[in-house]
């Protein structure tokens, strides 16, 4: 008998599959370069922390730890639901967005379909498409590193089973307006299927970009394209990216068909616990926009003087060209000034990092190490 080989028994497609590069935990890089003090600006995550109603909620229902929690996440759903002025069937619950996105690949993609996103948007769409070894067709940007929404829905034929949209975009900052999206809407051709293509729009960043008037209010879209589905997530604004809670707005029937492959419990106890008292707290959205707005001004204006140039942001990050520098080279010097952002190579922009916003004293602390690596 032949030595065991786990490849053999691999589905082709997946061979080549790269594992998805998280931003670099501090303390793997404490023990690795023996740092006592670093800064992590490199996952987007929220430095004001969480909502201390949502701490308290969590901690409120340690003793319950034994119960599984609610398999279907009544309660959560329901105050979704009640926040956006929608139905509970509207509303669907993931751990963390990712999870809803390959849900949902693996309930309507298959190999002779077609799923078109834009250059330069978040890496998982891809790995969802080449997941179920469907067709990815990938659209270029626009100038400005903006979705070109016209022409992705030129790109769109007869087996065009799917369409994503990262609004705001990760990792670029840049957003697509409301006109262009609904035009986007109604430019998609009926396929094969004899309807239009799904439009998964994954608004990760929604809170942060809610200020720019011209932003879409894709909710209100839903009951008039029952194709959409809208994507949130606890992670950012909210703080709780440890928690992992992601939900999905959509027609009652997408979502019944995605309630029937959604794993058991995937959402815990304390995740539900914590999303739902974080929904309850109204300052938690507007202490966050308020400081990710004055700390890019500060950041702006200090990147203006050192000649750095960077894409203007309605997230909590910020894309930066390095060049002629390598993104990967920059990245590594960085770390060890103790200072951890993102390198861009998976998304094939070499000559540019991503860089979340912090407090004050990180986004100090950012300057003044990035002013030494690029020699300014």
């Amino acid at each position: 008998m032949k030595k065991f080989d786990a490849k053999n028994l691999v589905r082709k497609n997946c061979l080549s599959f790269e594992p998805y590069v998280a931003g670099k935990p501090i303390e793997t890089l404490k023990r690795e370069l023996g740092l006592k003090h670093i800064i992590k600006i490199a996952s987007n995550e929220n430095p004001l922390g969480p909502s201390k109603k949502a701490v308290k909620a969590m901690k409120n229902i340690a003793d319950k730890v034994y119960f599984y929690p609610d398999f279907n996440s009544t309660e959560l759903k329901t105050a979704i639901a009640k926040h956006y002025k929608l139905n509970i069937n509207n509303v669907i619950v993931g751990c963390g967005s990712d999870e809803l996105i390959e849900i949902i690949a693996r309930l309507f993609f298959t190999p002779s379909d077609e799923i078109v996103i834009s250059k330069h948007a978040f890496t998982r769409y891809q790995m969802a498409v080449k997941l179920m070894d469907a067709k990815e067709v990938v659209v270029p940007m626009k100038d400005g590193f903006v979705h070109d929404l016209k022409a992705m829905a030129k790109a769109c034929n007869k087996n065009t089973k799917a369409v994503f949209i990262t609004n705001p975009n990760n990792p670029t900052g840049t957003y697509n307006t409301a006109k262009e999206f609904e035009d986007f809407l109604k430019a998609l051709p009926v396929n094969k299927f004899g309807t239009k293509p799904i439009v998964i729009s994954d608004e990760a960043y929604y809170e942060y970009a809610s200020y720019k008037k011209d932003f879409p209010n894709t909710i209100k879209l839903l009951q008039k394209y029952p194709n959409l589905i809208v994507l949130r997530t606890f992670s950012k604004i909210y703080a709780m990216a440890g928690a992992r809670v992601g939900y999905g707005l959509s027609s009652p029937t997408i979502i019944d068909y995605i309630e029937r492959i959604r794993p058991p419990f995937n959402v815990n106890k304390f995740a539900q616990a914590g999303a739902i008292a974080s929904l309850q707290d109204k300052t938690q959205v507007t202490r966050s926009l308020n400081h990710v707005r004055k700390e890019f001004k500060f950041i702006f204006t200090e990147l203006k003087k050192l000649g750095i140039k960077y894409v203007d942001s309605v997230g909590n990050f910020f894309l930066m060209s390095v060049a002629p520098f390598k993104g990967k080279e920059v990245f590594q010097k960085m770390l060890r000034e103790g200072v951890i952002i993102r390198a861009m190579d998976e998304y094939q922009l070499y000559n540019y990092v991503r860089v979340t916003i912090g407090t004050r004293k990180e986004n100090e602390l950012f300057l003044k190490k990035i002013k030494k690596v690029l020699n300014k």
